[in-house]
């Protein structure tokens, strides 16, 4: 090498950072890394590993009260150390692009999505009023939403988990940045849109511009990174290319992580201890929940009348799984609020337990609902944040009917049931790991001791050794208890591990249904076939994506 020519300057320069909250213990404990423009560097390890700080000290989000220290912090040469909150401002969005994993709460509910994504281009952008309505446009096709003049004038509220996420990736491209942040950016989406955005950040990846990926899905991290570094406990325990930390890894944890990640896609075989007391699901001739000829219409800001679920039908019998697969907008989430009794239908009937479900009295539905109980995907919004466990557990309880006298023994017992320990009754949610705090969401509507849990992405926002965890707990309680589940998933592997039978839904139609073994190894419909190829894989000749469904059993 020519002594005369110098290395090229990273991008980002990361060494020895450490950062703490207030007077707390560090977050991060002196990690170090670079990025070269035209790189793909991704973060992986679990909840409370320190991926997302890392990634929100790089674009100055740690908060007035975080403590941040490095022996070098630099972006494209500039020292981030002496950012003030203005040269922050300047950068951010314009030469760093960042995109967070909770869409619902990064986007403003008081306006249209349309105006979120503008935004970057009327400060940082020369654009008139009319060229920014039509990048606006342009940035919504690139990111695979459908229909995006009608999406434009909606409000987030208004849009599926996946179409926030995808406006939230427009707004953070809008600029063209350097550097693009990205924390678990297709965690809400489905195969095929998932293929999309995969599609769309490694055509972002040019020379000029560099990313930072936060997921806790290997195969997208095989797909887009060229190197990978490993956190736990806020230390990078290894780090290096793709190939040689997911075919080769040298650290116990990093081979923790890969062997947590095919248990969430591969079916285990049934524990030999759990075998003593499960029962096994047995099809009686009367369902336990259904659902004939389900149809539901909206008016959207244009005033015209869209069918979003059309004509639906399914069963759920005791002791089974039905998993409730299609893109974001298919209809899965108002199918799933209609049998909820969250939405009333325009047409069809629903059926719990052999009662007429939409006909009966509100008394008699109150009765019938304990029978039914929800785990939602985002535990942690649907709790009272000034509340202990032990008071959400109480709460539930009371609710349910049990006398008070037996609420402590009865909360102690949940705990045991979904395995937490009960020194976690006088903590609260915010206190809990996102897995903790999941156990604690399921406990509760075990609280009334249903027969039916329906589970709306209950995995979804959590790393692959948590999901592999609560995926495990899910099948032990439909085992132990009996249980039938209704659950709504975008992950394939997620459902092929948790269903027995799978109802596959697009533009609010149930286009194929059927066994999970029938259905992904011989799908009948194309639209089937088009949501099993896009699934991404592991590049590192682990497993193809095929091999993630079918090596079952």
């Amino acid at each position: 090498m020519n002594a005369s020519i110098k290395p090229l300057e990273p991008l980002i320069d990361v060494r020895d950072l450490q950062v703490r909250f207030a007077n707390g213990a560090p977050v991060l404990k002196g990690i170090s890394f670079n990025l070269q423009a035209g790189e793909c560097l991704a973060l992986v390890g679990e909840s409370g590993s320190g991926k997302s700080v890392t990634s929100r000290t790089l674009a100055g989000l740690t908060g007035a009260h975080a403590q941040v220290q490095a022996s070098r912090l630099a972006f494209a040469g500039q020292d981030l150390r002496a950012f003030s909150e203005r040269a922050w401002r300047q950068v951010r969005g314009a030469q760093i692009g960042f995109v967070m994993q909770d869409a619902l709460g990064s986007l403003d509910p008081l306006r249209p999505v349309g105006k979120e994504i503008e935004e970057p281009l009327q400060l940082h952008g020369a654009l008139n009023r009319e060229q920014r309505q039509a990048r606006v446009l342009e940035l919504l096709r690139l990111v695979g939403v459908p229909s995006p003049e009608l999406r434009a004038r909606q409000y987030p509220w208004q849009l599926s988990g996946g179409l926030r996420q995808r406006a939230l990736i427009a707004s953070a491209i809008a600029c063209n940045p350097r550097l693009l942040i990205a924390d678990e950016p297709t965690t809400a989406l489905d195969a095929t849109v998932q293929a999309q955005v995969l599609d769309l950040l490694e055509s972002l990846r040019g020379d000029s511009t560099a990313m930072l990926i936060v997921s806790h899905d290997l195969a997208v991290v095989s797909r887009l990174a060229n190197r990978v570094a490993v956190m736990h406990n806020g230390v990078i325990v290894e780090q290096g290319s793709v190939e040689a930390v997911l075919q080769a890894p040298q650290h116990p944890y990093t081979q923790y992580l890969l062997k947590a990640g095919a248990a969430v896609h591969f079916r285990r075989p049934q524990l030999p201890a759990l075998a003593a007391v499960s029962q096994a699901p047995v099809e009686t001739a009367a369902p336990l929940l259904q659902v004939q000829g389900l149809s539901k219409a909206f008016k959207g800001p244009d005033g015209q009348l869209r069918t979003v679920v059309d004509g639906v039908s399914l069963q759920l019998h005791k002791g089974r799984t039905l998993g409730i697969v299609g893109e974001s907008g298919s209809g899965k989430t108002t199918l799933t609020r209609m049998i909820l009794g969250l939405e009333p239908p325009d047409g069809g009937d629903i059926q719990i337990k052999g009662r007429p479900w939409l006909s009966l009295g509100d008394g008699e539905k109150r009765q019938l609902r304990r029978s039914i109980q929800v785990v939602f995907q985002d535990p942690l919004s649907s709790f009272d944040p000034r509340y202990t466990v032990q008071r959400v557990l109480f709460e539930a309880l009371e609710v349910a009917g049990h006398l008070r006298a037996s609420w402590r023994t009865r909360a102690l017992e949940l705990l045991d049931l979904v395995r937490l320990d009960a020194g976690l009754l006088e903590r609260r949610p915010i206190e809990l790991s996102g897995g903790q705090r999941q156990r604690i969401a399921i406990a509760r509507a075990l609280a009334a001791q249903p027969q039916m849990l329906v589970c709306d992405e209950p995995v979804s926002a959590l790393d692959v050794s948590v999901q592999a965890q609560i995926l495990e707990l899910l099948d032990d309680l439909k085992q132990r208890l009996g249980l039938a589940c209704l659950f709504i998933s975008h992950d394939l592997g997620v459902i092929n591990h948790v269903s027995d039978h799978v109802l596959v839904m697009k533009d609010g139609v149930a286009v194929e249904s059927g066994p999970v073994r029938d259905v992904f190894d011989r799908p009948q419909h194309p639209y089937t076939r088009a949501l099993l190829d896009a699934i991404p894989h592991l590049e590192s000749g682990r497993c193809t994506r095929f091999e993630f469904l079918r090596l079952a059993i």
